[in-house]
């Protein structure tokens, strides 16, 4: 079985693109039009559960992602290449870089899910679990994920978004996988060597600049953060443009070894 994604772009530097808990591969079209695609070549995977892999079944876990993405790497003949990963992906692009260090160039997390995991206090905890299930409940977290500042359409749109394109059954099997893995002693014995750059939204209160510099910057001794203005936990959607600066200056800043089909 090979994951169903689309690419943008045919450059030589091969990206993967692991979408979050509210999103699916055509989560990031805010954004597609502006990426260099003569320098890379980004691939947009849907896990197990969304978008075009909405039907099809599995563990619904973090290892289970990165597997699968590893194995769409193979088919597509990439050698080497770069992962992008948005929240959930976040935490599958650490673990795809744990599994196979030798073929991930560069990582990039945006808002992401460390590898240790996310602790949550009770109310939030059954929010999060009300999710998989109503709508109102999605519609709340985004909300308050993104500092309770955008519009209302917006937030109706996006719950909305995330209601059609995920099954309900992996959504709430994904939470207890990205809010209750714990990988992190793990990476921190690799010592990974991997360039990092992960990028925050100001706005957004629970992965922020303190919950990246006691993870991500710990784990990761060439990892740097970066804080995006006018952003929240969805800069795909909220700052499209500061997000493709970002990526592709550290994308091309320290050179390459990726390689494409």
């Amino acid at each position: 079985m090979v994951n169903t994604f689309h690419r943008v772009g045919s450059g030589p530097h091969a990206v993967i693109v692991l979408h979050g808990w509210f999103g699916d591969a055509h989560s990031f079209a805010a954004m597609e039009a502006w990426l260099d695609g003569a320098a890379f070549t980004y691939v947009f995977m849907d896990q197990r559960g969304y978008g075009g892999m909405r039907s099809v079944g599995g563990d619904y876990t973090i290892d289970e992602v990165a597997a699968d993405a590893l194995a769409l790497a193979d088919h597509l003949g990439f050698e080497r290449f770069s992962v992008i990963g948005h929240s959930m992906g976040g935490m599958v692009a650490e673990k795809m870089a744990l599994l196979a260090p030798q073929r991930i160039d560069k990582l990039v997390a945006v808002a992401p899910v460390p590898s240790c995991g996310v602790a949550m206090d009770e109310a939030a905890r059954e929010l999060f679990l009300d999710a998989a299930d109503h709508l109102a409940a999605r519609r709340s977290i985004i909300d308050r994920s993104t500092g309770g500042r955008l519009p209302a359409s917006w937030l109706d749109w996006k719950a909305a978004y995330s209601w059609e394109c995920c099954d309900a059954a992996a959504f709430a099997a994904y939470f207890l996988a990205w809010s209750g893995t714990n990988f992190s002693a793990q990476v921190r014995e690799a010592r990974p060597s991997l360039p990092v750059l992960v990028l925050v939204g100001v706005h957004d209160p629970r992965f922020d600049r303190a919950l990246m510099q006691q993870t991500y910057l710990v784990c990761y001794p060439q990892g740097r953060l970066e804080v995006l203005a006018n952003a929240g936990h969805y800069p795909i959607n909220e700052t499209p443009l500061a997000l493709v600066a970002s990526v592709e200056r550290f994308l091309s800043s320290l050179g390459t070894q990726a390689q494409q089909a």
